[in-house]
């Protein structure tokens, strides 16, 4: 039986007769397995997403994070552009202005591009249509306004021109102009239309951006850095200040270099230990489950500076991803790593309190991120060896009782039993039919079955007393959840590292012992 080190405390140490150091070497052979099996840039993805499930950052602690980067030498363009595509999808509007105010970049977007001219400044509206669109409704407002400098600058497709007076009664008439000649012709000789208040007002909402966002992204990192513009900056401090900060993260971390990622976690380390006693309470009060970042809190919280990314990113896999790695581990292309990690676990990879105790006793005096890697070296272990254990109901029922964990068999939740009859039939009556039951209608029968049973929760396993498999209400989430087969091994070690983790915790924020 799997012996989860739960019972007994980590700090109380007891001579099994085995080295702390023996195990270090075998959790590092481990170590150097993993990571032959995953890709750097596949686990600063997840590192990542595990930084963007922090929710105790205030905004404005999120604008200067983020600002940081994009001021950051040398200059970020990438990470800049993929900011601005960011800030033009969702919040035109806030781009808008800023393009309205210069004229220049407006003059140098239409030049020579008529394919551009049509899009903005082609939608005028035909006889019953409302009103004219867009730029094409900056052009007829600002025409009739200043009739008298730019009305034969106008050119028409007919064989004479539209007097003010006639258009003005049927503004449909525009639908004769000569759009791009019209174009042309204001480029050059009417300065006063392109700083008008009338196309400002055209292009405040942003719309403008769809037609070409490179173009604007472009103008704006222009604008970032060499101009330094006051007004593009107070936008982007504005935009960070709404986003949510999952999505930046999701978004730009990933983009980062190494020293830059480091250098980002650096920062945010020094914003959670400013509130030391808001960690401490956190600490004490939760298990952790319902948080996949917690541990990377913490571990921020209390070091002095960003531990080294590769301990970051090891330890992430093998806490947040572990059943991504088995994944990858059963792929046909790491044959080698399985192998390698079965031969490791069957030499020296026994799960006994003695190689437990004095692991606990050789991290006392570690880094307090080389500490976290290894307790989830620990906990991974601890998921590979469920995973190829307690196979039936009875064995998981027996490792609960034997760790202390306190669970409740969840009620069936499928909608017919194993055999496929609805739970109040009568077996014999349903054999029978079974048997005269169609290969074609059983299949479609068991597709339903599964499609409405998810319905009722979000379970991996269905209940399937035949099989010995089952799903169980566990203390170690508050009977809160139904966990079957699949998930248990994942959830157990996830709660192991939890449990471990937080026996230390104790430790870091009294700063005993642990450096």
């Amino acid at each position: 039986m799997i012996n989860l080190f739960l019972s007994e405390n980590i700090f109380v140490i007891h001579d099994h007769g085995v080295g702390g150091k023996e195990r270090i070497s075998f959790l590092q052979k481990l170590e150097a397995i993993i990571w032959s099996a995953i890709t750097q840039s596949e686990a600063r993805l997840w590192l990542c997403n595990t930084v963007s499930c922090i929710d105790s950052i205030t905004p404005h602690e999120q604008c200067e994070l983020f600002t940081d980067i994009l001021k950051s030498s040398p200059r970020k363009h990438l990470i800049a552009s993929q900011f601005l595509q960011i800030l033009f999808d969702r919040s035109p509007q806030k781009a808008g202005p800023i393009i309205a105010k210069r004229s220049l970049m407006m003059r140098k977007f239409f030049k020579g591009n008529p394919k551009r001219i049509l899009q903005w400044f082609g939608n005028f509206g035909g006889m019953g249509e409302a009103e004219h669109r867009k730029g094409a409704k900056a052009i007829s407002q600002f025409s009739f306004v200043n009739r008298d400098i730019c009305w034969e600058e106008l050119e028409w497709k007919g064989k004479h021109g539209q007097s003010p007076a006639m258009v003005a009664t049927k503004p449909h008439y525009f639908l004769d102009l000569d759009v791009l000649q019209t174009i042309e012709n204001f480029l050059e000789n009417v300065p006063d239309f392109w700083s008008s208040e009338e196309l400002a007002e055209s292009v405040k909402g942003g719309e403008i951006l769809l037609i070409d966002s490179k173009f604007f992204i472009e103008q704006f990192i222009h604008l970032m850095y060499t101009k330094n513009s006051e007004d593009i900056w107070a936008v982007v401090n504005e935009f960070l200040l709404d986003v949510e900060f999952s999505f930046l993260c999701r978004h730009l971390l990933v983009l980062l270099g190494e020293s830059d990622i480091c250098l980002f976690l650096n920062s945010f380390g020094k914003f959670l230990a400013s509130r030391k006693p808001y960690m401490e309470n956190k600490c004490k009060k939760s298990y952790f489950r319902d948080s996949q970042s917690y541990w990377l809190e913490v571990l921020l919280a209390t070091c002095a500076c960003c531990p080294p990314l590769d301990s970051l990113l090891l330890t992430n896999a093998v806490i947040n991803e572990g059943r991504q790695i088995m994944r990858l581990l059963n792929d046909g292309d790491h044959e080698a790593e399985k192998d390698g990690v079965e031969e490791l676990l069957d030499t020296c990879g026994n799960l006994n309190p003695g190689h437990h105790l004095v692991l606990a006793k050789e991290c006392l005096n570690m880094e307090k991120s080389e500490v976290v890697k290894w307790l989830g070296l620990e906990a991974w272990v601890v998921h590979y060896c469920l995973l190829k254990e307690s196979d039936v109901c009875e064995s998981w029922e027996a490792l609960f009782s034997t760790n202390g964990i306190g669970f409740r068999k969840s009620r069936s939740y499928s909608l017919v039993d194993s055999d496929g009859l609805s739970s109040g039939s009568d077996g014999e009556l349903g054999k029978v039919k079974r048997k005269k039951r169609e290969k074609r209608r059983k299949k479609r029968r068991k597709n339903n079955f599964k499609d409405r049973s998810m319905e009722f929760g979000d379970f991996s396993e269905l209940g399937d007393t035949e099989s010995g498999i089952g799903s169980w209400l566990l203390s170690t989430d508050g009977y809160s959840c139904a966990w079957g087969k699949a998930d248990l091994p994942e959830h157990l070690a996830k709660y192991c590292f939890s449990s471990w983790l937080k026996w230390v915790i104790f430790k870091w924020f009294s700063g005993s012992r642990v450096s």
